[in-house]
């Protein structure tokens, strides 16, 4: 896997981004999570706050944003 290969599609909260990811694969796309500590500490021994970074194949990123979008618009409403 190369990253030129991957984009970065949504960084967030585990809650949201775990959401994402089943969507992401019920819908055959299948994302690269990578984890993201804004303090570079552990969070698990600091309390830090943990986001997650996901990632898709360039060829599945125009069925993997409204997907994205979906679930961005439903937590604004």
């Amino acid at each position: 896997m190369t990253d030129s290969n991957y984009i970065k599609v949504f960084t967030g909260n585990i809650i949201i981004t775990e959401r994402i990811i089943q969507n992401l694969k019920d819908s055959g796309i299948n994302p690269v999570v990578r984890q993201q500590n804004d303090s570079g500490l552990d969070p698990k021994v600091y309390g830090g706050h943990l986001l997650q970074v996901l990632l898709v194949h360039k060829d599945e990123l125009d069925k993997a944003v409204p997907i994205i979008e979906e679930i961005n618009s439903e937590l604004q409403a």
